[in-house]
């Protein structure tokens, strides 16, 4: 039944004008969607398939039905459009991270979220950039020039690391979870701020002076475009929070806040900026000012839109890869020279995996070094978890693969062929193989302890949100606290002082925040009762 759809849609699609046809492929492309949905929900407690790979593979399937319908001519029913992808399809999924993120967690562990991800994806670059460079040679692959191996280390240090984030539990492992996500976002900002610095100079003869502005280049991206996302944030809390259009229509409130979450990633855009990190810092911002300045209805309302949004984004691309992955014109040049196309794949691939341990255990030891409590320690297992986390690659390797080695989606070029073909084997290949022993891994790595972990990260979290109703000075006995129902022993005063500063950047931050920032930009807790509007407490 299946196949006679996708066939009738599909010679639909041909028969038809070149008007109808795009609404017959839209067509075919919303069922599949509603399929991913329908069957990663019936698969949610299989040990092996999630959403991501089962999307993949409905995309494969769905390829191989419209080649053999085409007659070999099309595998696929919109071409890429790496613009499109940038455009529309990836903002919904950055920003809800960021909208979406536990902010104490994240800025806990912020200083080993940004080693991993902006320090170890340069690490990462660097080894796959000289790596291809040196062992491309011996496969007799001399069509690529400097900035092509340059830009192969952007879009190879470019992590997924959604297969794993679906498998982890943010209450169970919480340390470990924000680890993960805190370093696949600032990783995939890394790799495409490192992809267009590089296509801003010439890098047939680098120098010193090259590298350093390459370098600079990088630190200004990065730094603007955060101050870019902040700023719109602050612009739209403080805005709801002046005009408060509550009073007269929820609808409004939230249509400003989706159009100013995508204004920023937008303007970011205009400015040559990394909107990546532009519109993450924008759905933080939000979600700590503009979210609690707007009525009970619209936080439900957008905090289930912007997830909504998102989790349809993320299964549209997985789809569209499965489906392009099939696509003869760039096979048909691959086939012409094949050892070539498996040598460069195995290349990357190994590339990857060296790359990655490169950076995750030195750096993994180094942050161990700062962090005093043993429970805060990453441990060896954890670092392994988190190696295996960045191994998938995804849609940001193919958009940004598509945007050096093709013109609008086609490549006639065969040195271009094999690079795109090559991407699309690694993005394969790690995304199953390394996506369908997450779950198993992750189940003899890090084994549950039921509600243990939950119950310790909640108290600390208590402990440290009322770190100043703490005494200082206690009468020498630990102490017991009830959380949840279960006793834990609580230490000392004295002894929680010496393992806990009072003065910590998260004390500082939290003065400055409700001193100044949330009597001007709202807040919880910060924004003014208006007699008829619902309780935001």
């Amino acid at each position: 039944m299946g196949l006679s759809l996708v066939s009738t849609v599909v010679r639909w699609g041909l028969k038809s004008g070149t008007d109808a046809a795009p609404v017959d492929s839209i067509t075919l492309f919303v069922a599949l969607l509603c399929a991913c949905i329908l069957i990663g929900h019936l698969l949610e407690k299989n040990r092996w398939m999630n959403e991501s790979i089962t999307a993949l593979f409905i995309g494969l399937c769905t390829g191989f039905i419209i080649l053999l319908t085409t007659k070999g001519r099309s595998s696929h029913l919109f071409l890429f459009n790496e613009e499109l992808f940038f455009i529309y399809v990836l903002p919904p999924i950055i920003f809800n991270a960021g909208f979406q993120v536990k902010k104490k967690q994240f800025f806990r562990n912020f200083m080993t979220i940004i080693l991993f991800g902006a320090v170890g994806t340069l690490i990462s670059f660097i080894i796959i950039s000289l790596g291809s460079m040196q062992l491309f040679k011996k496969l007799n692959i001399d069509f690529l020039d400097t900035m092509d191996y340059l830009a192969l280390g952007a879009i190879f240090s470019a992590t997924d690391s959604v297969c794993t984030l679906q498998v982890l539990n943010q209450e169970e492992t919480p340390l470990l979870y924000s680890l993960v996500f805190g370093e696949g976002v600032v990783n995939d900002a890394t790799s495409v701020v490192l992809f267009n610095a590089i296509q801003r100079f010439d890098l047939s003869h680098i120098t010193s002076s090259i590298a350093m502005q390459l370098f600079g280049s990088f630190v200004y991206l990065f730094a603007t475009s955060t101050l870019l996302g902040v700023a719109v944030g602050l612009v739209s809390a403080y805005i709801i929070k002046k005009l408060y259009f509550g009073r007269h229509s929820t609808d409004r409130e939230v249509a400003l806040m989706i159009l100013m979450a995508y204004l920023s990633y937008i303007m970011s855009e205009l400015f040559n900026l990394s909107a990546i990190l532009t519109v993450f810092f924008c759905g933080i911002v939000m979600s700590h000012y503009t979210w609690h300045n707007v009525t009970e209805s619209s936080r439900v309302t957008t905090k289930h839109a912007f997830a909504t949004l998102s989790f349809i984004a993320e299964i549209f691309i997985f789809l569209y890869v499965g489906m392009d992955a099939l696509d003869i014109e760039k096979w048909k040049f691959v086939s012409k020279s094949p050892g070539k196309s498996v040598g460069a794949s195995s290349i990357l691939l190994g590339l990857v995996l060296v790359g990655r341990a490169a950076f995750i255990f030195p750096l993994s030891f180094i942050s161990n070094l700062t962090r005093k409590s043993q429970s805060d320690k990453i441990g060896l297992k954890q670092q392994v978890v988190i190696w295996w986390a960045g191994l998938m690659r995804g849609a940001v390797s193919m958009a940004l693969a598509y945007n050096q080695f093709t013109n609008s989606g086609h490549t006639q070029l065969p040195g271009n062929a094999i690079m795109i073909t090559s991407t699309i084997s690694v993005v394969l290949f790690s995304t199953v193989v390394f996506g369908l022993a997450t779950k198993n891994l992750i189940r003899v790595l890090l084994p549950k302890t039921h509600s243990s972990n939950a119950v310790i990260s909640e108290l600390a979290d208590l402990v440290d949100s009322k770190s100043l109703a703490l005494p200082l000075l206690g009468d020498g006995k630990d102490r017991e606290s009830e959380v949840g129902g279960d006793k834990i022993p609580r230490p000392t005063s004295l002894r929680m002082l010496l393992s806990t500063p009072t003065r910590t950047v998260h004390y500082y931050w939290r003065k400055f925040d409700d001193a100044i920032m949330r009597p001007v930009f709202g807040g919880r807790g910060f924004t003014p009762y208006i007699p008829g509007s619902p309780d935001l407490r």
